[in-house]
């Protein structure tokens, strides 16, 4: 199972990332945009998605996905299911929020310093 500690692994070598806990929640965020959170009991972990694909999302795979509470659904936000992915998949996820939330330079940069083209 992925754990919080896998996540802020990851999110501490990523550009402009930062950990902070508010109420009790651990997030990152880039500058002021969240782009990963826990649940309380971390079995949750919410992040940045384009609204209009997470339906077909967790319409695909909802032992996995679910759609986020109801105040959250104005934003670009899923959450998975920490138990139903592995190590890989949480990387491609926070990676993948992490891109939308940083300016187009800074993406670029840590693609080409991470070994791969830009995406």
């Amino acid at each position: 199972m992925v754990t919080v500690d896998d996540v802020r692994q990851l999110a501490r070598t990523l550009p402009r990332s930062s950990e902070h806990l508010i109420r009790d929640r651990v997030k990152f965020r880039v500058g002021k945009i969240v782009y990963v959170a826990f649940s309380h009991d971390e079995t949750l972990m919410g992040f940045g998605f384009p609204k209009e694909e997470r339906e077909a999302l967790v319409a695909a795979e909802p032992a996995k996905f679910l759609m986020p509470r109801e105040s959250d659904l104005r934003f670009n936000w899923v959450v998975v299911r920490l138990a139903a992915i592995d190590v890989t998949e949480m990387r491609e996820l926070v990676l993948d929020a992490w891109r939308m939330c940083v300016p187009k330079k800074v993406r670029l940069e840590q693609e080409l310093a991470a070994g791969r083209g830009p995406l």
